[in-house]
């Protein structure tokens, strides 16, 4: 097992999880999604996140994608597994198994369950650090909406300093710019890595604030390699310019199709047999497929063309 450097920063978009047309894992299309994200030039992947459907999988597919994307990735890049859970017992078991498998962080949300079960400041901070203290590996907060839980600025800078494997953190609220530039100024060097998500639909303004990380969809990181290469060599006008070309399919994948977009590209590209979500998920309508492809085909990220 290969011991990846830190600070962990870069690409590292979101694998999908492929099913059969009945509902099964599609194993088989799960190792070309590796595969082909590995050649996306990305700097790790994420599994079992949301717009990996793990709220669609039994605990038992999850432990069974852990091994499969593990072994299908060989060392070649970091893997990110996502253990969220409700329940601190069932989260920290998720990332002991994880990092046993050789996963090279964890990712976690808050715990939340529907939309008024939550915890306080107190209960949160041990549930992050049971999490990270199980996995012995560094640990991901993902700040995103969904939980419908406020992580204040303060409250993630005291987790930075006093749980030295959490400092790494997803930020995908709104105005998540300044958000990120507030929690860096904050926690200073304890911040290790300052993250956006939400498709990068906000890359330019977040880099520009201090992100060192994006965590997209694994429809065009081949794509945003260029436009974050850029920004990190000093060539802002070049990368503000490669991300204007990139916009449009991310605005359309983030406002219209969701985690289906990466699904529905890749079947068109070879990569996988199916664009199936499980029920009662349903599959983009036509209009919206065809519009998506449309922009797809002008972008041309690797995701359209890898399989044929």
């Amino acid at each position: 097992m290969v011991t990846f450097s830190r600070p962990f920063s870069g690409l590292f978009p979101v694998a999908p999880t492929p099913f059969t047309e009945s509902g099964d894992l599609d194993l088989d299309g799960q190792r070309r999604v590796i595969d082909c994200m590995v050649d996306q030039r990305v700097d790790g992947i994420c599994i079992l996140a949301n717009y990996s459907e793990q709220y669609a999988l039994t605990d038992a597919e999850r432990d069974t994608l852990i091994d499969v994307c593990l072994e299908q990735t060989a060392d070649r890049v970091p893997v990110m597994v996502t253990c969220s859970h409700f329940t601190t017992r069932i989260a920290a078991d998720r990332a002991r198994r994880a990092a046993a498998a050789g996963a090279s962080l964890i990712m976690v949300m808050p715990p939340y369950h529907g939309a008024t079960m939550r915890v306080d400041e107190a209960a949160m901070f041990e549930h992050f650090a049971r999490v990270a203290e199980a996995a012995g590996v560094p640990v991901m907060i993902q700040d995103a909406p969904l939980s419908g839980v406020a992580l204040s600025v303060p409250f993630l800078a005291r987790i930075a300093r006093e749980l030295p494997l959490v400092r790494y953190f997803k930020i995908e609220v709104p105005q998540a710019a300044a958000k990120l530039r507030a929690l860096i100024a904050a926690g200073g060097n304890t911040i290790e890595g300052p993250f956006d998500g939400e498709e990068a639909i906000t890359l330019m303004p977040d880099l520009d604030a201090g992100a060192t990380g994006t965590m997209s969809s694994a429809l065009l990181p081949d794509l945003i390699r260029q436009v974050f290469d850029d920004f990190r060599a000093g060539r802002r006008e070049e990368a503000r310019q490669g991300y204007a070309r990139i916009l449009p399919l991310i605005n359309y994948e983030n406002r219209q199709c969701g985690l289906r977009a990466t699904k529905t590209v890749m079947m068109e590209g070879g990569v996988i047999k199916s664009d199936a979500v499980r029920h009662p998920l349903e599959a983009l309508a036509g209009a919206t497929r065809a519009e998506l492809l449309e922009l797809a085909r002008e972008a041309n990220p690797l995701a359209l063309r890898w399989g044929r």
